[in-house]
């Protein structure tokens, strides 16, 4: 299990060569998150690979025993579901579900990003030819999961709470650098004809927010 640390100083890398394995770490500059999930990537060893953030964990201590009973061969993706860990619910969806993200992967996911990355496994084998693009600093995990639907992956769902997560990443301060990426990962992955349409999308969602 590899932690991928950017030369932090606040004495996280300290914590992290009292880790026994199978935790195993790298501490350098990155250009980030994403940058440092193709890192993990790289020196992953399993055939199916989980990113998890610094304020995410693990939704309870069995949850990897129900998950590897799920994993097969034969499956591209495994997704399930998170729970927001904070009272101070920030968006309109969070609140209606109580704190409940359900990942699900359908035409959907054209119009916003339906699947939480701390609820999915990806089969090691969809990054042999895709990694994260470093480009996007908020959004390369939307940017992938696009570019893999497009290839239509083998999913299988299950209802299951895999992760509880925090709400203070990068993807939750709604900037319009968020809506920009959106808006070009999109046109990308489809045609350049539907950049009006992307645009207006997210300039609304940018002022609804």
């Amino acid at each position: 299990m590899w932690i991928v640390d950017g030369d932090s100083t606040d004495g996280t890398k300290d914590f992290l060569k009292t880790l026994n394995s199978p935790f195993k770490f790298i501490s350098e500059k990155d250009d980030g998150i994403y940058e440092a999930m193709n890192k993990g990537v790289s020196r992953s060893k399993g055939n199916w690979l989980f990113f998890m953030g610094d304020d995410d964990c693990l939704f309870s201590n069995e949850v990897l025993q129900i998950i590897g009973e799920q994993l097969h061969d034969y499956l591209d993706i495994l997704s399930g579901k998170i729970q927001y860990r904070t009272k101070d619910l920030d968006s309109q969806y969070i609140k209606k579900n109580h704190g409940v993200f359900i990942s699900t992967w359908s035409n959907r996911l054209w119009i916003k990003n339906t699947v939480h990355h701390q609820s999915t496994f990806y089969n090691k084998s969809l990054f042999e030819s895709n990694k994260f693009n470093t480009s996007y600093k908020v959004l390369a995990d939307y940017d992938f999961n696009l570019k893999v639907f497009k290839s239509k992956p083998i999913i299988k769902t299950i209802d299951v709470f895999v992760s509880s997560c925090g709400t203070n990443g990068l993807s939750k301060k709604f900037t319009w650098r968020l809506y920009k990426e959106e808006i070009d990962l999109k046109t990308k992955a489809s045609s350049v004809i539907f950049k009006p349409l992307f645009f207006v999308l997210g300039f609304f969602k940018y002022i609804l927010k």
